[in-house]
């Protein structure tokens, strides 16, 4: 596309949206090109004006994107106004041209395949490598927006091989770094781009050394994986890469991501250089998280647990956890007894690819000094598969190969038992909730339709006659009750009383006269008494003289 149309006037961010919704309705014929051609540069000056004037997020140049995908202008002719986009990719150099362009065949990669497949084959990797490299600081959203393309295009179709050889150690290293630097976006504290951007490159140089051991026709030469040869050259240097991509590998969801970090774990462990890059704290979190992932896959992701079993066994034999104290020695035992079918006669025989690479994980020697009770060093294989594999076999030759081959598409999560059994759990208590509110209204109905049906039937004239009769009597019972209390008549005038009793109410207690604690008196000084206290005085003695007079008065009394 030529320049952008400068003729349209904008003055206000509705009078520009009702433009470019005008623009990418424009219908005209298939074979119309330069009305199209013209209808594309209006949509691209919009959608860039709207992003350097009116524009309060990303998300208004989505949408502006989004508007030419379901326009009309678009429908005409699909492929021509893609190949018109790309090519405006490889030729623009502004950034507002730039972050449109590129938003529009991110949005439509995605819901199309296709484009990035074209974009592939159009040359859009060298030109991505050329805007990404060095520009951060020119424009921060172009620059995340650029990776995020990159990505998304790599991971759906092999790359050329020309294309990874424009992939140099200074672009590598560029990346590794800006990951070593603060982010300054508060969403993503790990450079989540950036970390996509190196998996999915490691993965395109898997599966090109592998395709090139099969093809004859491939390069002599063998193509030099640039992020494990930096991670193996400057590894303490950039630490930080190898702390979030576990950190990622610990809540990732989606398989595709999963395998592309497992992909680069098993290089890492499985090549010298690297075998002490991460830390031993980092290497033990990674232990509990293959474990618990490995226990909690479903049967039927079978080669996710492969590329997890494939991993695990040069992390435990390779790396710093092979050295005392062993990390989690007994769940390692038991997670292999639990893969390995041992004891378990009630569900289907384990496939065996699994018992193979269970077994390669028994042999490492500081899981077998004591041995695993159900798998002996190379018993299963001998069992299950016929063959038998010495101690130097048990790293497999073509185990790179079947690491590089597993593929998933974009998008798809990894179902988990744990979330399925808790799922299943809270419908089943979300049913039984709403079986019981069903239930109770109509027994509450029900038991008051019973109570009106057994409560006798009266008319309205008994039941003012009843309730008349129970006035009258109560008023006649006060009325005689307050007759027989003396003085009623003045009482009545005064408030009622209770009917309860009233209590005789208790004097208060005498407050002592007390100084800090002892006893006043007056004869107290200094706590201690002036006089002594004198003993209690004997009681009077009996008189005998009255005693003989009442003697006198009786006998008197007797005579007479």
């Amino acid at each position: 596309m030529a320049d952008s149309d400068t003729s349209i006037s904008i003055e206000n961010e509705e009078q520009l949206w009702n433009e470019l919704h005008r623009v990418v309705a424009t219908q005209c014929p298939a074979e119309a090109h330069e009305t199209i051609d013209d209808a594309l540069r209006s949509w691209l000056y919009l959608a860039s004006r709207c992003r350097d004037e009116f524009s309060q997020s990303e998300d208004d140049v989505a949408s502006a994107s989004q508007s030419l995908l379901d326009g009309n202008l678009f429908h005409t002719d699909p492929d021509y106004v893609r190949k018109q986009i790309i090519y405006s990719l490889l030729q623009e150099d502004e950034p507002g041209p730039l972050y449109v362009i590129a938003s529009f065949l991110l949005l439509d990669g995605r819901a199309e395949e296709a484009t990035f497949k074209r974009m592939i084959e159009e040359g859009c990797f060298h030109r991505l490598l050329e805007l990404i490299n060095g520009r951060k600081d020119d424009d921060p959203g172009l620059h995340r927006l650029l990776l995020d393309l990159m990505y998304e295009m790599s991971r759906i179709e092999q790359l050329r091989i020309e294309d990874l050889l424009h992939v140099d150690d200074g672009f590598v290293t560029y990346l590794f770094e800006l990951i070593e630097g603060l982010s300054d976006d508060v969403h993503d504290p790990y450079h989540y781009p950036i970390i996509r951007v190196l998996l999915v490159l490691n993965e395109q140089y898997m599966v090109a050394s592998t395709a090139s051991m099969n093809d004859p026709a491939s390069p002599t030469a063998p193509l030099t994986n640039r992020v494990v040869k930096c991670l193996s050259l400057y590894g303490p240097n950039y630490r930080t890469f190898g702390e979030n991509i576990i950190l990622l590998l610990n809540r990732e969801t989606e398989t595709s991501l999963q395998l592309l970090i497992l992909k680069l774990l098993y290089l890492l462990f499985t090549t010298k250089a690297t075998y002490e890059y991460f830390y031993t704290n980092d290497l033990r979190v990674l232990l509990d998280v293959i474990i618990r992932n490995l226990l909690d896959l479903p049967n039927e992701l079978a080669a996710l647990r492969h590329t997890y079993l494939r991993v695990l066994y040069p992390l435990l034999a390779h790396t710093q956890l092979n050295q005392p104290p062993h990390y989690k020695k007994d769940e390692v035992q038991k997670l292999l007894r639990i893969l390995s079918g041992s004891g378990n006669t009630h569900f289907a025989p384990v496939d065996e690819t699994t018992l193979r690479l269970v077994d390669r994980v028994a042999k490492v020697q500081w899981l077998s000094d004591e041995g695993i009770e159900g798998i002996g060093a190379g018993e299963v294989a001998r069992k299950f598969l016929g063959i038998s594999l010495s101690h130097n076999d048990a790293a497999s030759n073509v185990s790179v190969v079947d690491v590089a081959a597993v593929m998933e598409k974009p998008g798809v999560q990894t179902p988990s038992k744990k979330a399925e059994a808790e799922a299943g759990a809270e419908a089943a208590a979300e049913a039984k909730v709403e079986a019981k509110a069903e239930v109770e209204p109509e027994t509450k109905k029900k038991a008051k339709s019973e109570i009106r049906n057994d409560l006798p039937r009266r008319s309205s004239s008994d039941l003012r006659r009843s309730i008349d009769i129970t006035r009258r009597s109560s008023s006649d019972v006060r009325r005689s009750s307050d007759l027989s209390r003396p003085g009623s008549s003045e009482k009545s005038r005064e408030a009622p009383r209770s009917d309860k009793p009233s209590r005789p109410k208790k004097p208060l207690p005498e407050v002592p006269k007390h100084r800090h604690g002892v006893p006043y008196a007056p004869g107290l000084e200094n706590g201690t008494r002036s006089t002594k206290k004198s003993p209690p005085k004997a009681p009077p003695p009996r008189r005998k003289g009255r005693i003989k007079h009442t003697e006198t008065v009786k006998s008197i009394s007797e005579l007479v």
